[in-house]
Order: structure tokens, then sequence, then C-alpha cells
């Protein structure tokens, strides 16, 4: 055994934590939105997906075999609209992503950068985090993880929902191999304290930097964020590393 809090899905679909944040429960950290899909992302998600999709199962996968190649294997979790997440992946050839996102005009705009940009090595789950970490993904299979910019959940009575959380984070280190990192990002200043926080409580993580971490060249400034930083606001990047 791992010695990770075991998490389990509830009859009510939420999911539990055996042990951790409210007691026992797993609460889900994003909204179903159903949004509007373009007639181009309705396209690409109907063609690509079959393609690229790793469809959720409750079962163990090899990601060398998904991938074809036995190369590093890095899963983000939030991907967005794709835009950063296909960056990434086109300047980093050498790297095999798993992006995982639940929005769906999220998806079909990830799948339609993906066809333009003819990425080989750039995989999406449409499916909750928690259970694609928990059910899917073996021990020490990833190199890398991104969370970058996820839901800040700001009001106060709602930071519960916020997923960077210590089961969570002790769950998602299990899967990392030892030397992989873990990169978080946020451009809301609590929800920074609290990720470098969790991230400085997990006994398997190290800290890369004396606090927060300067921003990688790897992690491409998006408009909204360069927008942000041009009237004034902060973003802070923390960086660990599977000891």
């Amino acid at each position: 055994m791992s010695g990770v809090p075991l998490i389990e899905t509830a009859a009510d679909g939420e999911g539990t934590y055996r042990e951790g944040r409210e007691g026992w429960g797993h609460i889900k950290s994003f909204v179903r939105r159903a949004g509007r899909m373009s007639e181009a992302q309705q396209r690409y998600y109907a063609e690509m997906m079959p393609k690229i999709g790793i469809p959720y199962r409750p079962a163990p996968i090899d990601l060398n075999a998904e991938f074809g190649r036995d190369n590093p294997k890095i899963l983000e979790i939030g991907c967005g609209m794709g835009e950063t997440t296909a960056k990434i992946a086109e300047a980093n050839p050498q790297n095999d992503y798993f992006g995982l996102e639940v929005h769906v005009p999220g998806v079909g705009a990830l799948c339609k950068l993906i066809a333009e940009k003819n990425l080989g090595n750039l995989r999406i789950g449409q499916h909750d985090a928690v259970e694609v970490v928990r059910d899917m993904l073996p021990e020490a299979s990833l190199d890398g993880l991104h969370v970058f910019f996820p839901d800040p959940w700001h009001k106060a009575r709602h930071n519960k929902r916020r997923l960077i959380q210590s089961p969570f984070v002790a769950l998602l280190a299990s899967r990392l191999k030892p030397g992989g990192y873990f990169h978080c990002a946020t451009d809301w200043e609590d929800y920074a304290h609290q990720m470098l926080e969790v991230l400085s409580a997990e006994p398997t993580l190290v800290n890369t930097a004396e606090g927060f971490a300067p921003r990688p060249d790897y992690r491409p400034l998006t408009k909204f964020e360069n927008r942000g930083l041009r009237l004034g606001h902060g973003v802070w990047d923390v960086i660990f590393r599977k000891a």
C-alpha cells in the first residue's frame, strides 16, 4: 500500500475521501457548464476524440501504449480552451502530454488545435481528474504535473472546492516518478499561498525554490495573463519535485 488516502466514488457521484477535507468528502472542484460549441469545435470534437481521446475506465492504463512510445509523460489538469496546452506540446515534441478537461467547448477547441498543429504527443481525457488519477494512472507513471490557473473558488465559503487540497496532492504525488515535477500556477494570491502550504506539507515533495518559483520558459504567457500583468495583477508559480 502507498499510504495515500483512498478515494472512493459515492452513490451521489461526488466521490468521497476516506480521509481529508470536509471530514470524509471529495467535493467536485468544477461545475459542468453546458456552453455552446462552434461548428468548428463540434466538427473537430467528433473527428478527433475517437483518435486522441482516452475514455475514462476504472482500470489502470499504460501511457506508453496510449502514445506508442516510451517518452516522458506529463499530466495537465484543466486545459481550459487548450491554447497553453497546445503551445507546450508543440514546443516540446520529446514529451507526451495527457490533458484533462470537462468543459465540452474547451475539449472541442483543443481538438481543433491538435488537428491544425498535427500534434501527435497530446491526448485528451474528458472526465473528473480525481477519478482519472485514482483509477487509471499507476503509481510512478508520470514525469510531470501541470495545474495552471485552476478555478480559485474565491468566496471563502467555496474554498473547500479548490482542487489543490492535501488528499488530492498526496494522490497526485504518488503518481509521480522520483524526480518528477509538480507545477501549479494561479493569479489569486491567497490560493497561491494555499498551494505553497499544501505542497510543502506533502512529505514526498520538495520545493524547487525558496517559496514561489520564477515562471519557467515552458509555461507560455496566456492572453489573459498578459492583460492581468499589464493591469498590475500578480501571478504565482509553485514548483515542487518528487523526492
